[in-house]
């Protein structure tokens, strides 16, 4: 597992709560995945110039990793498909009637199909790590509302996340090596 570098001392502060839910032992460490969380809600911080951030950076994460079943379970559920996908995104919503106060600031839960994205960097011959780097990214910036259903937006969100993967010496996950991918990306705002 290729480590990576804390970019901030707020690195320390993101509350990441980390979910091992499948029997797949080639998963990256607790600190690799809180790594990577946190440096995508501090480089969106860093751009934004909303005064407070758009999130604390103290914000809570689930990352939950999952097996094919609860994969499948939950995008069909979520997005109606009935197959596992590498990365859900369900972005928090405070409950109507309660104050912003009331409650600790909170990002969402990501659910990641660690079977799904072993065979997605094998099939589309990428890294391990830095696929699975792409996954927590991607899935981070849909909890903070980027998304790519349009050009304009897909743009915005891949240029960031080239960079963010970059920053951490891992190549454009969106330059094709090998075969085309067989996996979609999936990510649902609920």
């Amino acid at each position: 597992m290729k480590p990576t570098t804390p970019t901030s001392s707020a690195l320390s502060e993101m509350q990441i709560d980390i979910q091992i839910a499948c029997a797949d032992s080639e998963v990256p460490s607790a600190a690799q995945l809180t790594d990577w969380a946190t440096q995508a809600l501090l480089a969106v911080n860093a751009r934004s110039t909303a005064s407070p951030p758009r999130v604390a950076n103290d914000a809570a994460l689930t990352i939950r990793l999952v097996d094919e079943a609860e994969s499948q379970a939950l995008n069909s559920e979520y997005r109606g498909k009935d197959k596992p996908t590498n990365v859900l995104s369900f972005p928090f919503e405070m409950p109507e009637g309660l104050p912003a106060e009331a409650l600790p600031p909170m990002l969402g839960d990501l659910a990641i199909c660690a079977a799904v994205v072993r065979r997605e960097a094998q099939q589309q011959h990428k890294d391990a790590d830095a696929h699975w780097a792409h996954m927590i990214i991607h899935g981070v910036l849909h909890l903070l509302g980027y998304d790519h259903i349009d050009d304009g937006d897909a743009e915005m969100m891949e240029s960031l996340e080239i960079e963010l993967l970059a920053g951490l010496d891992y190549a454009n996950p969106y330059i094709e090596i090998g075969p085309t991918p067989t996996q979609e990306s999936s990510c649902r705002k609920i």
